[in-house]
């Protein structure tokens, strides 16, 4: 650290990445305020903390993602800044906005309120990127309303893709103002283009009362990639790293996450892998530079079987994943903490090192336990956790807001998210090895209601360590 730093945390979150906030204020010297809902009432990070008392810091709220009942809490308790975490308002530019031009002002944890605003919009970050010769999916960077000028992108789409010898080329026509995976259709023949152009702009219209349409190359045989980020309110920006995020499940929530994005050990590429994340690095760091990004931040790609990059979206938040890129990454021969830095730059510090200083070494996998079943579409499983044990070894981690000592009933108004795993290695195979040996070892019992066992997602995570980083 380059300067002390001062103020109080308000932590606009939950779980374990409430808990991971709370202790990189703790190392920082910060004092925090924690909030939770009834829900939460015997999640650790809330029991952790005091929720009646002179010195009580715990606070109850009707929601997460009620803004008056937040600054409520902060202003009550002389906060002077805000962590969002992930979710909720994290990429949220008007609660950004509204917390730093109120009254009584509150540092926001995260970018300035105009590079969310201006990098959420995906439409806009494809515009800039297209604009810096930074490659994005083929296709459109602003709505379509005309049906005679979207046929004819779609027809040009189709056939760019037969000229490069794609089989069964396919385009999506997507909702502009869409999201989350709503609005969205194929198309395999011009044939079948008007009417479906129609029916997503209908969609759109009632839906969004937008009726502009995105039109870009269908794009199957790829991995998930992303790069981590770190960068200054003093123009001072680093990177860790790639990590690969391809394994999800069928809602596109990331389960198991590794790296380095790739690993010639895992599979045989028909690329330079090193070549490609090289790549994707100083791409991310060129629009990061351009918009003169001043936080943490993931800038997440796919990667075509070629090698071909594209750049998907950035994500303006700390990302749950963040410890993966940390656990391949050294300065001053320790792995960085990121949400620590991410608070201390947020608060005006300065980075205070160079890329030249930060060392990658080995490699991580992060474990996703979830208290879902795999076999039913990811049905979530609620009930309450009897025992909930985890071995220990220098080269793991765990993340949870479950405790250990006590019964905990999953509260079904939440993802039922139970922890997140790290383990390391000195390679891939010896991750790989580990991440193995850690799920064999770990317990989780419980019942639901009607006294059936718990399910988990452990032996999906222990069956899929194999298709890692591969095509």
């Amino acid at each position: 650290m380059t300067q002390e730093i001062t103020g109080k945390v308000l932590i606009a979150n939950r779980g374990e990445i409430a808990i991971r906030i709370m202790n990189a204020c703790k190392d920082l010297g910060l004092d925090y305020t924690v909030v939770y809902t009834d829900a939460d009432q015997d999640s650790e990070h809330v029991q952790l903390n005091r929720t009646e008392g002179p010195d009580q810091n715990a606070w109850r709220i009707t929601s997460y993602t009620e803004p008056n009942d937040l600054f409520a809490v902060a202003d009550h308790t002389d906060c002077t800044a805000i962590h969002p975490g992930y979710g909720f308002f994290s990429e949220d530019f008007r609660f950004a906005r509204r917390a730093t031009l109120r009254d009584r002002p509150l540092i926001f944890i995260g970018p300035n309120w105009e590079v969310i605003r201006d990098l959420g919009d995906k439409i806009n970050t494809k515009r800039v990127a297209n604009k810096l010769k930074i490659p994005t999916i083929p296709g459109t960077d602003s709505p379509i309303y005309n049906e005679m000028e979207a046929e004819e992108i779609a027809q040009d789409l189709l056939n760019s893709q037969l000229d490069r010898n794609i089989h069964s080329p396919s385009i999506l026509v997507k909702a502009a103002a869409g999201g989350g995976g709503m609005g969205i259709e194929e198309v395999n023949e011009i044939e079948q283009f008007r009417r479906i152009y129609r029916q997503v702009q209908n969609y759109a219209k009632r839906q969004f009362g937008d009726g502009g349409v995105l039109i870009e190359q269908c794009l199957r045989d790829y991995n998930h990639l992303e790069v981590q980020l770190l960068c200054s309110r003093h123009n001072e920006r680093v990177h860790f790293g790639s990590r690969n995020c391809t394994i999800q499940s069928t809602g596109r929530q990331k389960r198991v996450e590794a790296a380095p994005g790739f690993d010639n050990s895992c599979f045989d590429y028909e690329f330079d892998e090193q070549k490609v994340l090289n790549q994707i690095v100083e791409y991310s760091l060129k629009l990061a530079n351009h918009v003169g990004y001043d936080n943490v931040g993931t800038w997440e790609w796919i990667i075509d079987r070629q090698g071909n990059p594209y750049l998907l979206e950035v994500n303006t938040r700390i990302q749950v994943e963040n410890d993966v890129s940390a656990r391949i990454s050294y300065y001053q021969n320790e792995h960085p903490n990121l949400i620590r830095e991410q608070i201390r730059l947020a608060l005006g510090d300065k980075l205070g090192y160079k890329q030249n200083a930060i060392e990658f070494h080995g490699a991580s996998i992060e474990l996703r336990i979830v208290a879902e079943d795999t076999r039913r579409d990811f049905a979530p499983w609620i009930g309450t956790i009897t025992e909930f044990t985890f071995p220990e070894y220098e080269w793991s981690a765990v993340y949870s807001h479950v405790p250990s000592t006590r019964e905990y009933m999953i509260p079904s108004d939440f993802d039922p998210n139970l922890a997140l795993a790290l383990v390391w290695g000195q390679d891939m195979n010896e991750a790989k090895e580990r991440a193995i040996q850690f799920i064999d070892e770990t317990v989780i019992h419980g019942h639901d209601s009607q006294g059936r066992q718990i399910i988990t997602n452990l032996t999906y995570l222990k069956n899929n360590l194999s298709r890692l980083l591969i095509f």
